[in-house]
C-alpha cells in the first residue's frame, strides 16, 4: 500500500475521524500518525472540517433517557432505565440535557452523530469533574473502538490528572503508557503509566507546553512500561480539548 498517496492519506484520515476505520487498520493508522507528521496533520484537518459541518445542522433535544444512559455508561450513575425511559426515584435529579444535532441525510447523520456523541460525552465529563482542581487548562478523553470511555484526563499547569473508568478491563500482566504525539514528527514522548483503577496524578513535563501536540496516545506495554523508550503497541489516541 502506497502511504505516500495523497488520496489514500486523506481517505484514511477521514475514516479515522468518522470512526469507520477499525481493528488492525486503525492501529496501523495510529502508528503512522506517530511516525509521520503528514498523517497527524491530515487527521487534524479532517476533524476541523467535519466538526464545522456538524455545527451547521439544527439542534434537537434528545429524550431524557439518552442522558441517563450516557451517565450509566460512564459510571456516574447506577439509575436503571426500562423501555427507553428512566425509572424515577425521589432522589433523581433533573439532567442538563445537551442538544444533539439532527441529520438531514444518511451522510450528514453519520458525521453529525459522531460529533454530537463526542460533545455529549465531554459535557457529561465536565459536569462530573473534580472542581477542587481550579486550574484545569485542557481535557482529553480516551475511548475504545466501542466509544466507551476508558480514561479521562485533566491537564493543569503542573500535573496531568488521570481517572480510570469502570469500562476499563485492564490486563493484569501488562501496563498502559501515555505518550505525546508531536505535530513535528519527532519521536513520541512518554508521560508515564496510566492507572488501571482509580485516579493518578502524573507530572507534566515542560515540553508539554513548548511543542504543538497532535494527539495523546496510549500503548500497551510489559509491566513497568516501555522497555526501549518507544511505544510497543498503540491502542488508542485522543485529541486535547483546550478550555476557554
Amino acid at each position: 500500500m502506497n502511504y505516500q498517496s495523497e488520496n489514500l492519506k486523506n481517505s484514511l484520515a477521514a475514516e479515522y475521524v468518522l470512526g469507520t476505520l477499525r481493528g488492525p487498520a486503525r492501529q496501523r493508522f495510529q502508528k503512522l500518525m506517530m511516525q509521520h507528521s503528514a498523517f497527524s496533520e491530515a487527521t487534524s484537518t479532517w476533524e476541523q472540517h467535519l466538526n464545522t459541518l456538524g455545527q451547521k445542522l439544527p439542534p434537537v433535544t434528545p429524550d431524557s433517557s439518552v442522558w441517563l444512559r450516557i451517565e450509566q455508561q460512564l459510571g456516574f450513575t447506577d439509575a436503571p432505565v426500562q423501555n427507553n425511559q428512566p425509572i424515577k426515584t425521589s432522589e433523581q435529579t433533573v439532567s442538563k440535557v445537551v442538544p444533539i444535532t439532527k441529520a438531514r441525510s444518511r451522510v450528514w447523520q453519520s458525521i453529525a452523530g459522531l460529533a454530537s456523541a463526542a460533545a455529549l460525552v465531554l459535557a457529561v465529563l465536565l459536569v462530573n469533574l473534580d472542581t477542587s482542581v481550579p486550574d484545569t487548562k485542557q481535557l482529553a478523553l480516551v475511548n475504545n473502538e466501542q466509544t466507551q470511555l476508558l480514561w479521562a484526563l485533566e491537564i493543569s499547569a503542573d500535573t496531568i490528572s488521570v481517572q480510570a473508568t469502570k469500562s476499563l478491563v485492564a490486563q493484569a500482566n501488562a501496563d498502559y503508557e501515555l505518550w505525546i504525539v508531536a505535530a513535528d514528527g519527532r519521536a513520541p514522548i512518554s508521560l508515564g503509566l496510566l492507572p488501571k483503577t482509580g485516579k493518578l496524578s502524573l507530572s507534566k513535563p515542560a515540553i508539554f507546553d513548548q511543542i504543538e501536540i497532535a494527539a495523546l496516545a496510549v500503548s500497551i506495554e510489559p509491566l513497568g512500561g516501555s522497555p526501549n523508550g518507544s511505544p510497543t503497541t498503540v491502542l488508542y489516541t485522543s485529541k486535547l480539548v483546550t478550555l476557554s
